[in-house]
């Protein structure tokens, strides 16, 4: 299981992660004030601006201090990894 550092510390399961979002959209908006109502919520910016949103296959949304441009560019890499061990691995066969 690979996980990607979401900031301060904080990781997310790279097989969890169903979307990542800009909270800047009402759309997106009203998903994290429903979520909050419901306890579905978990803000790890450390009390700083919200710039990412990330949403798993629990329905549970992370708040994240980290620009979503640079949690998908991470999210790219483990991919890359993924598929560069699979391919490693077919040459060993």
């Amino acid at each position: 299981m690979k996980f990607i550092n979401i900031g301060f510390g904080n990781m997310v399961a790279v097989d969890r992660i169903v979307a990542l979002a800009s909270p800047d959209s009402a759309p997106i908006k009203r998903l994290i004030a429903e979520s909050r109502d419901s306890g579905r919520v978990i803000d790890v910016s450390c009390g700083r601006k919200t710039r990412s949103v990330i949403i798993t296959d629990s329905e549970h949304v992370l708040l994240s201090a980290i620009q979503t441009e640079t949690i998908a560019n991470r999210l790219m890499s483990a991919e890359t990894e993924d598929e560069d061990a699979v391919e490693d691995l077919e040459e060993e066969s």
